[in-house]
This record gives structure tokens, C-alpha cells and sequence, in this order.
């Protein structure tokens, strides 16, 4: 059953009052937001486009699900905490159902993050979502990509390449099992956005970028922003176990250096931080994977086992549907 555009928000979108730092949010011309004393604004807007970012005939469940987590995973890329966000979506029609199932997706990952819907707007389209996010970080130790200096350490957060995986089974080029199914479509559609580390890593990391587009593309922004270059140490990339065991290492790292859709952290540290850096990871608070080294130069080095090699970095292939 299609609903009108005022029904629709009334009733999949309003939230109760009462969120932190909200004077007025969901149903008025603009929201008023109270920025808390003390703290910048990190702003970050991604748009997700049916068939290219997501399969069209997606869950709208896990469609929601994606697509606030992959903005979330923005702030952590600046050390930033949530606060509030704003959707822009597009529908080919307004069907009940499936705005019912969208809207329960996308507050259950809001509560779990709690970060509060504040505005937004629906129109009729192309299947399209605009997700702009809005959080706050302390001035001075927002996490940005242009302070790495020669001499840091390249680290991440976790495993990567899942992403070009998940995204190999979903186009039926690589056929898994049921528990290495659930394992790759949990993470296309549920990535896990690392905010507790990045709020950690505030104060040790010097630049920080999180990896949507490949390994060697979002180091290689870290570069360019810095001016520096890097040496990235293959036989260290962390690869996932399903990963390992379905493919060879040449197209596992590959996945990892180019395939992009993994949102863990890629961040460097200076040799004055790393005791500090060893501590909270003695203390299990940061899990990490140490895997080069800032450089003079430009661009990204890859070596294997000391070895210079060549590396196929076309970066990042969207979901490419026909239908």
C-alpha cells in the first residue's frame, strides 16, 4: 500500500524526543541541534544508489543497516562520537512495507550506536539513500588524514578483503558455503563501524582513514594529504580465516589492496606513541596489525618478503546490477 510523503515520515521516522542535544528534530522546517561546549562538528554525507552500492531487491532491513553503518564508519575515521543524522531517500514508490522494514533496520543500528535521526526528506526516484551524519570530537584530536609524518607506523584494525568477497559471492563469482555465505553478507551488509577504536587511538594515531575504497587507494590518501609516501609489507596484510580458506593468497591480497568495502582503520603511529600504542593493545583495548612504514616520496610501496612487486590497483568495484 503506497502512503503519502508526510504519512510516511510521521509514521516510520518520527522518534520520541528527548535525544541528546536535541531542541527540535523530525517534523519542523529545520532541526535544532545543541552542539555540546567544548567540541567540534565533523560532518560527513554519503549517497547509496540501488544497484550499484546495494543490490535493488535487497532486504530493506539490511539496506538500512548498510547504509547508516558506512557512514558511521566516517566518524570513526575522525575519532569522532555520534550524535545525529539526517536521511535523504529516494523510492520508486512509496510501499508501506517496505519503508516499515527500511525504518526498523536503520533505528536498530541508530539505538545500537545511539545516534538520533533529526530530518530529512522523501521523494519519488530511482531507488537512492542520502545519509549525512553529524558528530563531535574534542579540538585538537580529530583524527585527520594529512598528519603522517616519515618515520610513523602503518597500522589496522582488522582483516581485510572481506568486502571484495562478500561482493564476489553476491554476484554468484564464487560460490561459499552456508556458514561462509552468512559470514560475507554479515559484513556486505552489517560492517562494523570502529568507533571505540578510533576514540582509543585519539592522541597515539597521528593520521587515520578508513578503508572503503582499498587498502593501497585510502593509504594513498594519507600520502597525498600528508605529502609522504609508504611501504606496505604483504606477508602482513591480515587476511580473514573464510578468506584464506577460499582463495589463494594472490587474490586474497589482491581483495585486500584493491577491493575496498572493509571500513576498518588504517592509521599510522610515531615512534614516540608506540609504547603507548603496545599498552592498550596489552590490555586488549585496540586490536591491530602493524604493516608498514611512512616513507620520503609519494605513493604506496609494496614489498613481499623484502621484495618489490607490482600490485593491480583499479581500487573499489561497486554491485553492478541489471536489473
Amino acid at each position: 500500500m503506497a502512503v503519502g510523503e508526510f504519512e510516511l515520515i510521521e509514521r516510520y521516522f518520527r522518534q520520541e524526543a528527548g535525544a541528546l542535544g536535541v531542541a527540535m528534530g523530525v517534523g519542523d522546517d529545520c532541526a535544532l541541534l545543541n552542539v555540546p561546549e567544548g567540541q567540534q562538528l565533523a560532518v560527513s554525507m554519503d549517497t547509496l544508489v540501488g544497484g550499484i552500492h546495494f543490490p535493488k531487491n535487497a532486504d530493506p532491513e539490511l539496506i538500512a543497516e548498510r547504509a547508516l553503518r558506512v557512514n558511521l564508519s566516517d566518524l570513526a575515521a575522525m575519532g569522532a562520537e555520534p550524535m545525529w543524522f539526517t536521511l535523504g531517500l529516494t523510492l520508486p514508490n512509496a510501499n508501506s512495507q517496505w519503508v516499515k522494514g527500511f525504518s526498523q533496520g536503520l533505528f536498530r543500528v541508530a539505538n545500537e550506536y545511539n545516534i538520533a535521526l533529526v530530518g530529512g526528506d522523501t521523494t519519488r526516484g530511482h531507488l537512492s539513500i542520502t545519509i549525512q551524519v553529524h558528530g563531535t570530537v574534542e579540538p585538537g584530536r580529530a583524527l585527520m588524514r594529512g598528519n603522517a609524518s616519515v618515520g610513523d607506523e602503518v597500522f589496522v584494525t582488522g582483516p581485510v578483503g572481506n568486502g571484495a568477497a562478500a561482493l564476489a559471492v553476491i554476484k554468484q563469482e564464487l560460490e561459499v558455503g552456508k556458514s561462509a555465505f552468512n559470514y560475507f553478507m554479515d559484513h556486505y551488509y552489517r560492517p562494523q563501524p570502529q568507533l571505540q577504536q578510533a576514540k582509543t587511538l585519539c592522541g597515539i594515531a597521528e593520521a587515520a582513514i578508513d578503508i572503503s575504497d582499498g587498502l593501497v587507494a585510502d593509504l594513498g590518501h594519507i600520502c597525498e594529504q600528508s605529502v609522504v609516501g609508504a611501504t606496505l609489507h604483504l606477508e602482513r596484510v591480515p587476511l580473514s580465516e573464510p578468506v584464506t580458506k577460499l582463495v589463494p593468497f594472490e587474490k586474497g591480497i589482491q581483495w585486500a589492496l584493491s577491493g575496498g568495502d572493509d571500513y576498518q582503520l588504517c592509521f599510522t603511529v610515531p615512534p614516540s606513541r608506540m609504547s603507548q600504542l603496545e599498552a592498550l593493545v596489552d590490555q586488549k583495548r585496540l586490536q591491530v596489525h602493524h604493516i608498514g612504514e611512512i616513507t620520503r616520496g609519494k605513493g604506496v610501496t609494496c614489498l613481499y618478503n623484502g621484495e618489490e612487486v607490482s600490485i593491480n590497483t583499479e581500487g573499489y568495484q561497486h554491485f553492478d546490477s541489471k536489473g
